[in-house]
């Protein structure tokens, strides 16, 4: 366990040091491919198995989830390999993006292992502070009562950085709603 959340922290320090390349703005960043493969600058690591997300549903239609304003912005909960949690709804957002702190804690409780590590990346929030950090991958999602399966997240080395829903989850389902009035974020 020490090792993983070492690893975690060693990731986000190299990346510090090595400068930014690829990010963009709202906890985005682009991935790169192995540099030791010729290819394209390092990120994501290639010796892994590409597994896409899936969805799976277990009621049918739509699932609507309550959010909450908390501080100016919306929150909606998601639970996180069995752990719940509080997302900002970010559709500018290219990964689920969580902080260190998470991280630990979920290594802690045996929910993110060293196999979950996938990569590294660096996360420019729309303040333009760039963070160093890993990509991981989830092995579910659940949002209200539909659970994503391997979903890659961007663990943020940040004690403060804010847990967002990005594209790796929201783009698995065909539509997304808000009702303002009711609260209510709607998945399709």
């Amino acid at each position: 366990m020490f090792r993983l959340i070492s690893i975690l922290s060693l990731l986000g320090s190299l990346l510090y040091l090595s400068g930014c390349s690829g990010c963009s703005r709202s906890g985005s960043h682009q991935v790169h491919r192995n540099k030791h493969t010729g290819a394209k600058k390092a990120e994501i690591d290639d010796t892994q198995p590409t597994k896409k997300p899936t969805l799976t549903k277990m009621g049918s239609g739509s699932t609507e989830v309550g959010m909450e304003k908390e501080n100016g912005v919306y929150k909606v909960p998601v639970t996180i390999n069995g752990t719940p949690m509080k997302f900002i709804l970010d559709t500018g957002a290219s990964l689920i993006s969580i902080s260190v702190t998470e991280a630990e804690f979920m290594v802690k409780q045996g929910t993110i292992t060293e196999a979950d590590i996938v990569g590294k990346s660096q996360f420019q929030d729309a303040n333009g502070t760039i963070s160093p950090g890993a990509v991981i991958r989830i092995k579910s999602v659940q949002i209200g009562d539909r659970i994503l399966e391997n979903v890659n997240a961007n663990v943020v080395n940040n004690n403060k950085a804010p847990l967002l829903l990005g594209q790796s989850a929201l783009s698995q389902f065909g539509k997304i709603s808000v009702d303002y009035r009711r609260n209510v974020v709607t998945f399709d």
